[in-house]
């Protein structure tokens, strides 16, 4: 009698821990499933409302719409802002924003680089500000900046030796990108990005209990990109970064294979190393943009 009380005691744990497994799985299967499908609207969050204008810092502009092809064969408009520099024929600066914001909260960054003597195109990513398109992706950012591209070399005919390419947080990946299609681009300005959406998940302890590598498809890999970069590369990062940790940049510039320098700005946050930096900022973008025109002179001697 007790051995058979004994036995349906134990059949009925290892039924309920079957039972309980079976649920956790369900539920881990789900929650991987739903972080596979709304991972973009985590890393993208696009905004639509354009709060500043150009105007606003008395900075000469056009709006500029530029046509990207939307994959179907189809076309669809970019919104950007073409900011001209007081002495036209310049250096010209190809500004890629981050996530959550557009080109309306960018325009003080832009400002410094025009003031440098840079003519600035801003862009905005389809599905932000007054761009077309429904919801961003890696593919289609990636597609955005190279039809910005092609408009600085192709219609404002814009010598790429000229045009350094310069990306914050979400857009340093996609500069990143750019610059491995456009080796002879002037140079390449990295601020406060990561190594990949991957590592960025692993930030937070819920998410490594999940497959990271299996679920992430909006990748944004740069750690396996920059070793194959040609472009000289500045990284800048901010030291008291809580968003994006600073020694992202210290990887991505150790495993950059191209010339490289790394600027840590003490006490910048993720949005305003130039505001904390001041003139250190100004100083190392200068020092970067001099001597790649020192390297480009020299070349053509």
């Amino acid at each position: 009698m007790a051995r058979a009380l004994a036995r349906q005691k134990n059949s009925s744990y290892w039924k309920w821990l079957i039972g309980a497994s079976a649920v956790l799985l369900v539920i881990y299967a789900v929650a991987s499933t739903y972080l596979w499908a709304r991972q973009a609207h985590y890393i993208f969050r696009p905004q639509r409302v354009i709060r500043s204008t150009p105007a606003e810092y008395q900075l000469p502009f056009e709006d500029v719409f530029i046509k990207v092809d939307d994959g179907s064969g189809n076309s669809q408009r970019i919104h950007a802002w073409w900011i001209s520099s007081k002495h036209p024929g310049d250096r010209c600066l190809l500004y890629l924003h981050g996530s959550a914001l557009n080109i309306g909260a960018n325009i003080s960054h832009a400002w410094r680089f025009q003031r440098m003597g840079f003519s600035v195109l801003l862009i905005s990513y389809r599905g932000y500000g007054k761009s077309e398109g429904s919801f961003p992706s890696e593919a289609s950012v990636y597609s955005d900046a190279r039809a910005a591209w092609r408009y600085l070399t192709e219609q404002r005919n814009v010598d790429p030796a000229s045009i350094f390419i310069y990306g914050h947080s979400l857009g340093g990946a996609v500069a990143i990108e750019l610059a491995m299609d456009n080796p002879t681009a002037g140079g390449l300005i990295i601020e406060s990005t990561f190594t990949s959406i991957a590592d960025m998940a692993r930030k937070t302890p819920q998410y490594r209990l999940f497959p990271l590598d299996l679920i992430v498809h909006q990748r944004f890999d740069s750690i396996n990109k920059v070793s194959r970069l040609q472009v000289p590369v500045l990284y800048l990062h901010g030291t008291n970064d809580r968003v994006v940790p600073p020694k992202m940049s210290q990887e991505l510039y150790q495993e950059t294979a191209s010339h490289k320098q790394l600027k840590f700005i003490a006490g910048g946050g993720h949005n305003n190393s130039a505001a904390v930096g001041g003139e250190a900022y100004l100083q190392a973008v200068r020092g970067f943009i001099e001597n790649r025109s020192f390297e480009a002179q020299s070349a053509t001697q």
